[in-house]
Order: C-alpha cells, then structure tokens, then sequence
C-alpha cells in the first residue's frame, strides 16, 4: 500500500538533516519524512575523535530527535528504486511512499583501491556507522603497530589521534610528495608533519601500499619501496565515491566518481527531485570544473538551498560554486586553507600575487598561551580579488580561515582587505596594529605596486 508524503528525504547524515530542517522552517503546512538507511549514524567530522578525544565513542552519535520534534517522522530504512512517473520510491523493506518532493542525501562511500588483501580482517574502511566505528576503535587500542593510509585530512587525524592511546608504533603513507597536497601549499603541509613527528608517527611520503599480507588477519603491508613492516589494523583514510548509482537508475543525470547532476538550486534533471551533500556534483568556484570536495559544511549549505527552494526560488539561495574551506587540528597546531592554493592556482593558469605575514595571536607577545599565527592570501594580480587563503597557528585560526572564505565569497578585493576594519583584544586576537590577515594583503599590495 502506498503511503503519500509531501516532501521525503532520503539520508541522515548532516545534508539529510538540515534539509529536512531547512524544508520544515520555510514550508510549514508539508509532511516530511527523513528516510535513513543506518539506524545509529555518527557525526563524520567527530568520527577520528572517537579514538580518544570522546570519553566515548558514542558521544559522536548523530541524533534526529529535534526533527522528531518538528514532527518530522524519522524512518530507517533504504530507498532501493525511484519511479519518476509514478512519483514514488520503493524500499528495501518493499514499502512504497509518493512524494511530491525529493531530496537525496545518500551521501558517499569509501573508496576501496585494489590492494590485495584489501579484504582482510583488521583493513578498515570508514563507513559512517555507529557500531561498525565502535568496532574499529576497540581493534586499534588493542593493535601494536598501525598503518594509515593516506595523508588527507582524516588521515591525519586519525594518526593525530591513535598517537594519543597507547603505545602503538604508527605509520602514515601517503602516496604524494606531501600532507594535506591538495588542500595546502608545501610550507603548511610540512607543519602538519612536523607535528605529527613530534608524536613520534612515521611518515612515509611518495610511497604505495603494495600489497596486505597475513592469513585471514592483515600481519604485513609491502610497500612500493619493497619494504614490509608488520602491521596489525590498517585506516584507510584514502578518500570516498558519491553514491550515484540509485539516481542513475532512475534515469537521472549522473557520472560515477563526480556525482549527480544538480542546477544552482540543487534540482537534478527532474524539477522534483533534488541532490545534496556528497552524493552531488560540485562544482570549483573560480573554475567551475567538477571538484570532489566532500565536507559537511559543504553539504549543510547545499541542503539549506535545496529545503528553502523546493516549491518555489528563494532567488538569494543559489549555489555560486564549491569554494573549498577546510580546517583541521593536528597536535596543538590548527590549520586552514580556503579557495586556490598557489600550486593550484598556477595549474589552472591564474596570474597571482601572494602575500605572506606571521604574528602573535595575543597581545601583547608576552600574554600566556600564545601562538605564533602564519597567513598566506593569494589575489588576482589583475583584479585584485582574494582567490585563497591559508592560515596556522592557534585555535583561533578556525575562524579566521571563516572570515577568508566570506572574503573569496564576495570576491573581496586586497584593497578591502588592507583597510579592514576588525575587533581586537589582547586575550582573542593578534594586535591591531599588526593584525596578519592585514599585513598579509598589505604584503601582496606591495608587490604589486613595485613590480617592475
């Protein structure tokens, strides 16, 4: 029997949720059911910190009981097919629901290179699953040596956070030069791994896990240097896929490892069925290539475009582009990086100017907890329009990396940026008077000014 609901949601990760929030605020008189297929989610950012940072891992559960409060009916289950014409979905319970709308949040999974013995006990993949996760962080206490692989944000903290427990021996192989490649320019990647030595984690650089070798367990990793090291539990902190193939069936516009096609108000081909999170392609800001960008700050302001937009266009909620703004904490040391970095920037052929400043992030230099804060902004040497900024230092660089991408957003010029005005104060933020994220435009101003 089929049972009709005016706007339904398929995933309950973060972009499931805040469309269903975000639906809910601007279309009050809408049913709304928020179908998820795994009944006891977590929140993907907290997932490293479950390892020892949370008392328990169970402190990074998601929850959906304000939706339930909203009168937003929660349901776990999994939506197996779509039939547009019809305008219904099928479950893998074989429950039939109409709908009038359709949000698909369903999100990504991990990507699965081919290793032999990927398969093995004791290889983790991370899936975004409550019990699984549990699972994998009771193994890793028990584990003497551990491998992570791939140097990318979870990767990094995952090995940040495994050095925190115990006295397990733990590597980190990434197969680039650097850390944190994509997301950073060479001279903040090697903070990251300055840090990360100081925990006293191997790191190993242009270098590919070969092969996983043991029995039914995982007991060695042959490298592509071919070395074997003995290994007991192994992270694959290596990236995810969009999960596309449910939109794909359904005839809707979609490419596997790039997602399903959306407009700039996250509608797919059919007007009623929208895309979100990581399941939907995104698209580079300044470019407007496909970029695999899967952030839930990303997802969360998709989601809000996709909730407010579903019957009729809140012209203001567009989706102008993925800027790409990430941040990250690595034994003490933040780090943020937002819009092109330069390595970036000259491969796509941008002329750029960049400018650099370093300063206390207190005041005076000689007020407790300080730390020394590094800011690089890269402008548009034509037009003088910010393209990408990245900070390090201390915790309040979470929110100065925030300020950069509102400043790449609007397409701030270097000369906004050299007369900002800002809040100071000796226990927040570095001095007015040389406040980084001045200096560093100011720096960029000047070389442009003198370029002979």
């Amino acid at each position: 029997m089929e049972r009709k609901v005016d706007i339904l949601v398929a995933g309950g990760g973060p972009a499931g949720v805040i469309s269903a929030v975000t639906a809910h605020k601007y279309y009050l008189d809408k049913k709304i059911i928020l179908m998820k297929s795994v009944e006891k989610g977590v929140i993907p950012c907290g997932i490293p910190y479950m390892i020892s940072s949370l008392k328990d891992p169970e402190e990074n559960k998601l929850s959906t009981a304000s939706l339930e409060k909203m009168d937003i009916e929660v349901i776990v289950d999994e939506i197996t097919k779509i039939d547009r014409d019809k305008k219904v979905v099928i479950t893998k319970s074989e429950d039939v629901y109409g709908y009038e709308k359709l949000i698909l949040a369903i999100g990504s999974n991990p990507t699965l290179p081919p290793i032999p013995g990927i398969d093995k006990k004791g290889v983790y993949p991370v899936y975004k699953d409550m019990d699984y996760l549990k699972g994998l962080v009771e193994d890793i206490k028990r584990c003497r040596n551990v491998l992570v692989l791939g140097g990318g944000f979870i990767g990094i903290e995952f090995a940040d956070e495994i050095a925190k427990v115990g006295d397990a021996k733990i590597y980190l192989a990434e197969m680039l030069p650097n850390l944190l490649a994509n997301s950073f320019d060479p001279e903040f990647s090697e903070l990251a791994k300055k840090k990360l030595e100081e925990e006293e984690v191997n790191i190993l650089t242009d270098t590919r896990v070969e092969e996983f070798i043991g029995g039914e367990r995982v007991e060695k990793v042959r490298l592509s240097n071919g070395n074997e090291i003995e290994i007991g539990c192994v992270v694959l902190g290596i990236g995810a896929f969009p999960n596309v193939e449910l939109a794909q069936d359904a005839g809707l516009d979609a490419w596997k490892g790039k997602g399903i096609w959306v407009d700039e108000y996250m509608r797919t081909t059919d007007p009623d069925i929208f895309a979100v999170g990581d399941c939907a392609i995104k698209r580079d800001f300044f470019t407007r290539k496909g970029t695999p960008v899967m952030l839930a700050s990303t997802a969360t302001a998709e989601a809000r475009i996709a909730g407010s937009n579903l019957y009729r266009l809140q012209v203001v909620r567009e989706n102008k582009g993925t800027i790409g703004i990430y941040s990250t904490y690595v034994n003490g040391l933040a780090l943020g990086s937002a819009g092109l970095t330069e390595n970036r920037a000259k491969k796509e052929g941008f002329d750029v100017v960049v400018g650099n400043a370093e300063a206390a992030d207190k005041h005076p230099s000689t007020m407790p907890n300080v730390n020394k804060m590094k800011v690089k902004l890269l402008f548009s040497r034509y037009s003088g329009i910010i393209m990408g900024g990245q900070v390090a230092g201390g915790t309040s660089c979470g929110e100065l990396i925030n300020a950069i991408g509102i400043a790449i957003q609007k397409r701030s010029a270097l000369s906004e940026l050299e007369t900002l005005q800002m809040a100071t104060h000796p226990c927040l933020t570095s001095a007015p008077t040389i406040y980084p994220l001045v200096l560093a435009a100011q720096d960029a101003g000047h070389k442009l000014r003198w370029k002979k």
